[in-house]
């Protein structure tokens, strides 16, 4: 488990904001997350969501499905973190554990789930659910639906898959853990029929939680965005989190809690930014940042070879990724929640 003496640093790219350019927008993509992987940062998130109507909303959204968007990257970087946000409206839980694990084989254990607690009306708008769910009824189906993904993520055991041709044995049937849900909103048998990976599960990133979710992330999460504020409630709400986590009978460094920031609101000056940043993390409000740019290699230039070195030289940041895999960058142990 990570010791946490050092900061987690991630890129969330602006939806659509990439250079102009008449490149293809993957090539421009690809190159951006290229960098962050030379560059050493733990993970890239993704948003996804459905283009809104009526409005100049639609061309700022992402341009590419988020999940097979990932699976592309994969195959043109080596460390990276790579996590998606997806839908729990758009997808059913089977269909999306068996694609985030088959993403986490692809990417050799560099893939991610972002999962939020906050409703889109546009997602149920567009999947037979115009009139969408109540907060409550929303809060309670995505509780249920993350716990049916992770115990699929958990049901072969490690050495479960033999392969073995010649005995024709697929698996080791005493080694795979039938399911059997049947939940108020969702019914699944299972088991997913993709092995584990080589983090053991993808690492889940919850993001959007309001004050009433914070005990279903501290059950869930392995790593939770929130979104800046006042030093003074940014380090009471990240005390109440680790006490949270404790409390769920976990290690509080088991969660990773990342501040959502704009490198761009704390100055442009590479010492303003790396004040700020130690500011916070020093002052234990935070294990790390996800920073908020968009995708032009201007600004990620100005913060990988400006900023970056600075927070190395104050020994904020690792030198080097230490592992393979996305939670081996995270300082998190397999199997996610306990």
């Amino acid at each position: 488990m990570d010791n946490g003496a050092t900061m987690h640093l991630a890129v969330s790219p602006f939806p659509g904001t990439t250079d102009p350019s008449s490149e293809p927008e993957f090539s421009l993509l690809a190159r951006f997350v290229q960098k962050t992987d030379a560059a050493g940062l733990d993970m890239v998130i993704f948003a996804d969501s459905a283009p809104a109507s009526g409005s100049d909303a639609a061309n700022r959204q992402v341009p590419l499905e988020a999940t097979t968007l990932l699976a592309a990257l994969a195959t043109v970087t080596s460390r990276i973190g790579l996590v998606a946000a997806a839908s729990t409206v758009a997808h059913q839980p089977y269909n999306l554990a068996r694609r985030f694990a088959s993403l986490d084989i692809i990417s050799h254990g560099r893939a991610g789930w972002n999962a939020t607690m906050a409703q889109d009306p546009r997602d149920a708008a567009n999947f037979s659910r115009p009139e969408g769910f109540s907060g409550d009824d929303f809060r309670r189906r995505t509780e249920e639906y993350i716990g049916i993904v992770q115990a699929l993520w958990q049901g072969w055991d490690a050495d479960a898959l033999k392969f073995d041709k010649s005995g024709g044995r697929f698996h080791d049937p005493e080694k795979m853990h039938l399911l059997d849900h049947k939940g108020e909103f969702f019914s699944v048998r299972g088991p997913l029929n993709v092995a584990r990976s080589p983090q053991d599960t993808p690492v889940l990133v919850l993001s959007g939680l309001s004050v009433s979710d914070m005990d279903i992330a501290a059950r869930t999460a392995d790593v939770i965005l929130l979104e800046d504020g006042p030093l003074e409630s940014t380090k009471a709400r990240y005390d109440d989190l680790k006490r949270c986590v404790a409390a769920c009978g976990r290690d509080p460094g088991a969660v990773k809690v990342l501040m959502n920031v704009s490198p761009v609101t704390h100055g442009t000056a590479k010492p303003t930014v790396a004040d700020s940043m130690e500011k916070g993390f020093r002052s234990k409000s935070c294990d790390g940042f996800n920073m908020l740019m968009p995708a032009q290699f201007s600004a990620l230039d100005d913060f990988v070879d400006l900023v970056l070195p600075e927070l190395r030289r104050r020994g904020l940041f690792r030198e080097s990724y230490r592992g393979a895999t996305l939670r081996s960058h995270l300082g998190l142990t397999a199997g996610g929640a306990a």
